[in-house]
């Protein structure tokens, strides 16, 4: 006898970017999400002393966390956020969803039958 708990969500695969354009977009923000705080540092660093870019670190750490975590919530499905998802996953699902929906778009609309 199953229960109303047995029942497992199909997880969708994070997306395949098909375009040159996609992808790059989705590397630079994964980049951009892994090397902001640091490239904050050593600037703060090199310009003032050491302790200002440890703080610099700190508080562009906590701001690339929130940026992190709304892009999460904006292009991973709902049933999907508890999972752990790296930068470059998160920044993919991103581009799929909200910066390339025209490729995703034209996909679909293919299968479609009239």
């Amino acid at each position: 006898m199953k229960s109303e708990y047995d029942y497992i969500e199909l997880i969708q695969p994070t997306p395949v970017l098909k375009t040159k354009r996609c992808r790059l977009l989705a590397k630079s923000i994964a980049a951009a999400l892994l090397t902001t705080p640091y490239i904050i540092m050593l600037l703060l660093w090199y310009r003032y002393d050491i302790l200002i870019g440890i703080i610099g670190f700190g508080i562009t750490y906590l701001v690339v966390g929130i940026i992190r975590s709304k892009l999460r919530t904006l292009a991973i499905p709902t049933h999907q956020l508890e999972y752990n998802y790296s930068d470059n996953a998160i920044a993919t699902w991103f581009a799929a969803k909200r910066l390339c929906y025209e490729e995703i778009d034209q996909k679909s609309s293919k299968n479609l039958t009239v």
